[in-house]
């Protein structure tokens, strides 16, 4: 299908050919359509080692960018974290996740694709308007936030599963729920992008300036020195 995908540093968009694959495990735009139509490129911490359908190696290697662009299809937009790496004559692929996220509403007999039952977190307006506010359940959110940001646990999967079980031990069980909160692995990056996250572009002649400092009294100071402390 057809799909609409802006730059978001020069607000440009082009139209590009993607491809639905339900065998995919990510989404993906070919290297050379990234370099034709000048999408700036953003490194990844950690290569990500990719396989093709066949299992055997991908011919350009580990992904080692992405793109963030924002994706138009008929009324709908969502902002996006694209891999690079060589797909041939295929310029984007959709994979699994997106296609669970959406769970789109295919005509496979004309081809049409609509775009009906996205989730409530979903960023983009569907082509139909639910009569009643519907909210995101639980799973919908879980998928949602794997498909836009999950790669930074790739590799570390006995790493987190053993901090895990260290917080299972410490932790009441009452707030295990939250158990990301305590989390060592969690706390040592940056929140996960969300859907409804936003670029600020601020002004070429922005300067930035210092706050002033708020000044507490003495017992103020103490309370929260003591605070820090314990």
């Amino acid at each position: 299908m057809n799909i609409g995908v802006e730059k978001i540093d020069m607000y440009e968009g082009v139209m590009i050919k993607a491809l639905l694959d339900s065998g995919a495990t990510e989404m993906f735009m070919d290297r050379q359509t990234a370099a034709r139509h000048g999408f700036k490129l953003q490194k990844l911490e950690r290569p990500l080692v990719i396989k093709n359908v066949d299992g055997t190696n991908n011919s350009g290697g580990a992904i080692t960018h992405q793109v963030e662009c924002n994706v138009f299809y008929k009324g709908h937009m969502e902002r996006m974290r694209i891999d690079i790496c060589d797909l041939g004559k295929t310029e984007v692929i959709l994979g699994m996740p997106w296609l669970v996220v959406h769970n789109l509403e295919i005509n496979w007999e004309t081809g049409e694709v609509k775009m009906t039952r996205c989730p409530p977190l979903c960023g983009g307006g569907s082509q139909k308007k639910e009569k009643v506010k519907r909210v995101a359940t639980e799973e919908e959110e879980k998928i949602v936030c794997w498909t836009i940001d999950d790669k930074e646990d790739w590799g570390r999967e006995k790493e987190i599963e053993e901090d895990h079980r260290k917080i299972e031990e410490m932790v009441p069980r009452r707030f295990l729920k939250w158990k990301k909160v305590f989390g060592k692995v969690e706390s040592e990056r940056m929140p996960k992008r969300k859907i409804w996250d936003h670029a600020i572009d601020l002004k070429k002649t922005f300067k930035p300036q210092k706050g002033r400092i708020y000044p507490l009294s003495k017992n103020k100071r103490e309370e929260v020195q003591n605070f820090v402390e314990d």
